[in-house]
């Protein structure tokens, strides 16, 4: 996703990256743990009764691993699978979630697997990182691992939310992020997928976490912290 010449950015983060994010999204109430959980459960409802399935499932971008422990206790039956171009980050989710999922080093702007590999490919905030340029190759290069039938889940940052974008502004990895709005999403998977369709999620800060049960009929409504688009292979 960068170029391979060049030592990839989250090498640099590794090591401080949960801090950094804590730091950056402090604002919310919340750590990285609640919103990774969060997106998650979004996974195991869009799943369905698959959620239960012995499915394959890839972690497109996983960096140190930060979904892998929420995505297995939400889809307990999955084979795991974590890939990240930085090579430090997959050392550190190796270490830590090991015993959890199978990660691998993404290397000559190739996703590491065989065609039709995975039941679902879920991307978490990943996108924006990825250079405008190169988002179509690495959507087509989803496409290619996924099954027929398959599931694209990726989440993204709404750019109509005014505290994502200062946490944005704040956070040192996110130094090169360039957002997406939801209609760029949508058009960029909308061009190999099928049934495409998007969700704004994460409405309110732990302090106004009594209406957090709320949250699922606002799906419609673009003041989410963040949103996601799923489609099918």
């Amino acid at each position: 996703m960068d170029n391979k010449n060049e030592q990839p950015e989250f090498d640099r983060y590794a090591t401080q990256y949960r801090e950094l994010h804590n730091a950056s999204i402090a604002a919310s109430g919340e750590e990285s743990k609640y919103f990774a959980e969060y997106k998650a459960k979004v996974a195991m409802v869009e799943l369905g009764e698959a959620a239960q399935a012995p499915i394959s499932v890839l972690d497109f971008g996983t960096g140190i691993g930060g979904s892998i422990g929420p995505l297995r206790r939400a889809l307990p039956n999955a084979v795991l699978h974590g890939a990240d171009i930085s090579s430090e980050s997959v050392a550190m989710a190796q270490e830590r979630h090991g015993d959890h999922a199978i990660f691998s080093v993404i290397a000559d702007d190739k996703l590491p697997y065989a065609d039709a590999s995975f039941d679902m490919v879920f991307v978490a905030c990943v996108y924006h990182h990825i250079p405008v340029e190169q988002r179509g190759h690495w959507t087509t290069e989803i496409h290619r691992v996924l099954k027929p039938g398959g599931h694209i889940l990726v989440f993204e940052h709404n750019m109509l939310n005014p505290l994502t974008m200062k946490v944005v502004r704040d956070c040192a990895f996110d130094e090169d992020a360039i957002l997406l709005p939801r209609r760029e999403l949508l058009d960029l998977v909308g061009q190999p997928f099928n049934e495409v369709r998007a969700r704004y999620i994460v409405f309110f800060p732990k302090t106004l976490a009594f209406l957090r049960s709320a949250e699922r009929s606002l799906w419609w409504l673009p003041l989410g912290a963040q949103y996601y688009v799923h489609a099918r292979a």
